[in-house]
């Protein structure tokens, strides 16, 4: 019994299996039958791989990719002159002491190598040569001084006249400019020196202050002029340890092209300014314009201020005349001082200071009014200098830079010097060489 129990529970297993296939078949010969003939006969698509996406950096734009390079660069250049100019500013006393300490001794360093070459020692010469200057510099300041006190009263009482006379030009012309309002306008400037008395009192406080800065300045001026004639080719060849020993080649030409630069601007600028004073003094003087020497000793001074020293100088001049001596007489100046200003630019300088030195017009008047509004009429005297020696350094580099790189791939056919070093590359870095 349980044996033919077992075959029955084993076929009817068997014969359900066997139904649920036929039940299977049928199904699926039903469901071909419903899809129609030319659909069936056409294989179900694969899906398309997804596409891979591109690398952000490759989906921008090459030209905004240049764009972004320079600009996070130039904000990284603009950052460190802003924090080089907040640098200077906070100690601009000192360096404007030590620029002016540089042109001082590029004006003095040949009278030094020449005392030299007499046989006296360093030492006496520099300070002989150091105290000769700075002396001639302040019994100029002296002369100055002593003429303008002189002839102050003088310049006052004329000053008085002139503006009478002026009163009753503006009375008698064309303008129909009454009494009434030349009181009034004197009225006004009264009105406005007393209700500015405060502000006045304060920048004569603030000119104590002006003095003791001056004095400093002097003070640091000299001792550097003098530690610069004594001792500049040790300080340019300790300098030159700091620059990476890659560069120091490059720099180290450099540097005396870059002294030979501002010696021949100091120099040229110096022998200019004396003929402009000379001259424009002596127009002024026959001219019977008062203070013709302190004017000219004015003129001396603001001719080292390129372009605008010159117009600020002349103007003064022609003021002067016009105040003291009449319209004729400050038409006569004008004439003097723009005549020598021409012969100036189109002669003087091109000839004495050469095309070593020279700059572009447009160069210096951006570079004057830079300087100028940075550090003031200092900023203004050591602007184009610096420019100048700026000029020549990246003009030397950049051509040192193209040389090297000739002489490390001498199978150019372009290479220029591969076969024999030019004499433009230095060979030692020795530092100033051509100072003495």
């Amino acid at each position: 019994m349980p044996g033919w129990l077992g075959r029955l529970g084993a076929g009817l297993t068997e014969m359900s299996e066997r139904l649920d296939e036929r039940r299977a078949e049928a199904e699926k010969e039903h469901a071909v039958a419903d899809v129609p003939a030319e659909t069936a006969a056409v294989p179900a698509p694969r899906p398309a791989p997804p596409t891979p996406r591109p690398d952000p950096a490759h989906a921008v734009p090459w030209g905004v990719r240049v764009a972004a390079e320079a600009g996070w660069r130039l904000l990284v250049l603009a950052g460190t002159v802003w924090v080089l100019m907040r640098i200077i500013s906070a100690v601009q006393l000192v360096v404007f002491a030590f620029v002016v300490a540089l042109l001082v001794t590029a004006l003095l360093q040949p009278t030094v190598a020449r005392l030299m070459r007499y046989g006296m020692p360093r030492g006496p010469s520099t300070a002989l040569t150091a105290i000769s200057g700075f002396l001639v510099i302040g019994l100029l300041g002296w002369f100055v001084t002593w003429q303008v006190m002189e002839n102050i009263d003088t310049l006052s009482s004329q000053l008085q006249n002139g503006i009478d006379d002026l009163r009753n030009w503006l009375l008698k012309s064309p303008f129909h400019v009454t009494d009434k309002q030349i009181n009034q306008i004197a009225k006004n400037l009264r009105e406005a020196v007393g209700a500015n008395t405060d502000q006045i009192t304060s920048v004569g406080l603030e000119g104590v202050q002006v003095v003791v800065e001056a004095l400093t300045g002097i003070l640091l001026v000299f001792f550097s002029t003098l530690f610069l004639l004594y001792d500049g080719r040790r300080i340019w060849e300790w300098f030159l340890k700091l620059v990476p020993a890659a560069a120091r080649p490059g720099v180290a030409g450099a540097g005396p092209r870059a002294w030979a630069t501002l010696t021949a601007y100091v120099r040229g600028t110096v022998l200019v300014a004396l003929i402009d004073a000379i001259f424009i003094g002596l127009g002024i003087y026959f001219l019977d314009v008062p203070m013709a020497v302190p004017l000219a000793v004015f003129i001396f001074l603001f001719s080292f201020i390129p372009l605008v020293g010159a117009v600020a100088s002349g103007a003064l001049a022609v003021v002067v005349a016009l105040v003291t001596q009449g319209v004729f007489t400050a038409l006569m100046t004008l004439v003097v001082v723009l005549a020598v200003q021409q012969i100036e630019g189109h002669v003087l300088q091109p000839f004495i200071l050469g095309r070593a030195v020279r700059v572009h017009p447009l160069a210096v008047v951006l570079t004057v009014a830079a300087g100028g509004m940075v550090a003031g009429i200092g900023g203004a005297v050591v602007a184009v200098p610096l420019v100048a020696v700026t000029n020549t350094v990246v003009g030397y580099l950049r051509q040192y830079s193209q040389q090297v790189h000739d002489v490390q791939e001498p199978g150019r056919p372009d290479a220029v010097g591969a076969s024999e070093p030019s004499e433009d590359v230095p060979e030692n870095t020795e530092g100033l060489a051509h100072q003495e």
